[in-house]
């Protein structure tokens, strides 16, 4: 077992000997032989040890045996107490999530003060297929079947080589002592329905399932590194990152031969379920308009692209936020909230010259009426377009000028009492244009 052990390590690479490795200890089996295995090695390690407080004395009786541990090796000890079930309640999350969210950010922080260059966890090979398993039963995508990796960024896992059957051998021949979690025979839990009731079937088809179906998983690995070269080689056609927004080119989607699992690879990282990009993939031969959801973000189908935005959301609803107005002064030379403006007066000389911007405004200052009012357009808002003089309404002109979506819904008008002066980024009102007559002009800029 010993010289599996360092076989392993050294034929992937997962630490030099001199490095300095936090082990994440429960107590159990699994990662009672990982202490032994550092130890026997001679490398260089401190424990650190998660009361999640779950099993009532239980829990401390696993402290105090993880504590016994690094006594037992003469290396250092960290131990930390978590409240999980309120963790989980306030976050929302299982207990399992919270368990684990908790003890990884600790874990990270203990490393960086004490200067451990890895953490390792105890996970091996049957963990890997419980992993598969449960992955299988969600929509993961192909990232779901790769297995547990080796070693992921300072994460790394050592037992990654052996089984369940092979640690029991190795804590029988070194007569070690371990605390047994009750909770591991409990069937409530998705991982323990595998392990007692999955894999007996299983391994009664076909005795060498595991062996096999390990192989295969590390062949889906493989494929799945192929696979991500694809993905990214098409995202280079497909994307466009502007701004606050993702555009997905919908012409390039429909080039290829399986758009849904190209949304998908893209999407999922938003939180959007398979579910979700299939009625996207659906959407792309239809009109513009349609928006999809995900707890944190959205994708609007608009003419030319998928545009993927941050979703605002209140009390779990996604909505757009709701902003009344804000007032610009005169002689005020700049606002940055909710638009950033550069403002200033000057003269209509003969010098004088308008940028054609749609990024800038440039209005006769003598038409306007102070304060200024900044405000979101609303539904019936109607102007007087620039170079036509003819009444439109704000949505029609969206329209016709092939405005996104979201896009629409964050335009701002600037409003010279209860006229409209500038929708703002777009078009100036025809009616308060700059003419031979105009003396002073006032000039508005957006700015980044």
């Amino acid at each position: 077992m010993l010289e599996a052990f360092k076989s392993f390590i050294g034929k992937n690479s997962l630490f030099h000997p001199r490095n300095q490795i936090l082990l994440a200890v429960s107590g159990g089996m699994d990662s009672t032989a990982m202490c032994e295995l550092f130890h026997q090695a001679g490398f260089h390690f401190g424990i650190a040890h998660c009361n999640f407080r779950l099993r009532g004395a239980d829990s401390d009786r696993d402290e105090e045996f993880v504590a016994g541990l690094a006594r037992k090796y003469k290396c250092p000890f960290f131990v930390a107490r978590f409240d999980t079930q309120a963790y989980a309640e306030e976050k929302g999350i299982s207990v399992q999530m919270a368990a684990r969210d908790l003890r990884y950010e600790w874990f990270r922080k203990i490393s960086e003060e004490h200067g451990y260059d890895y953490i390792a966890t105890a996970h091996h090979l049957d963990d890997q297929l419980e992993t598969f398993f449960i992955n299988l039963s969600r929509s993961t995508g192909i990232a779901g079947f790769h297995g547990i990796p080796q070693k992921q960024g300072n994460i790394i896992r050592p037992l990654m080589f052996t089984w369940r059957k092979e640690i029991e051998e190795f804590i029988r021949k070194e007569k070690l002592l371990f605390r047994e979690d009750r909770s591991n025979e409990e069937n409530k839990y998705l991982r323990n329905r595998i392990r007692h009731q999955l894999y007996p079937v299983l391994t009664g088809i076909h005795p060498d399932f595991p062996r096999t179906l390990s192989e295969n998983i590390n062949r889906i690995r493989e494929t799945e590194a192929i696979y991500r070269v694809a993905i990214e080689e098409a995202k280079k056609k497909l994307l466009t990152v502007a701004d606050d927004r993702i555009l997905i080119s919908i012409r390039e989607l429909n080039k290829l031969a399986y758009p849904e699992a190209y949304l998908f690879e893209i999407l999922s990282p938003y939180g959007f379920n398979y579910a979700v990009t299939r009625n996207i993939a659906g959407s792309l031969f239809e009109k513009p308009g349609a928006t999809f959801f995900s707890s944190s973000h959205r994708v609007v189908r608009d003419r030319e692209y998928l545009i993927l935005t941050p979703a605002e959301t209140v009390k779990g609803k996604n909505r757009i936020p709701s902003i009344t107005e804000f007032r610009i002064p005169e002689n005020r030379s700049s606002i940055s909230n909710p638009v950033k403006l550069s403002i200033k007066k000057v003269p209509a000389s003969k010098t004088f010259r308008i940028d054609p911007s749609p990024e800038a405004a440039y209005l006769d200052y003598s038409k306007l009426q102070f304060p200024l009012i900044l405000r979101p357009w609303k539904p019936g808002d109607a102007f007087y377009p620039f170079g036509k003089n003819i009444r439109k309404k704000i949505s029609d002109f969206f329209i016709d000028e092939k405005v996104p979506r979201p896009d629409k819904e964050k335009a701002w008008l600037l409003c010279s009492g209860n006229r409209i002066a500038w929708v703002v980024g777009y078009r100036i009102d025809h009616r308060f244009r700059v003419t031979r007559r105009t003396t002073e002009v006032l000039v508005l800029k957006k700015r980044k």
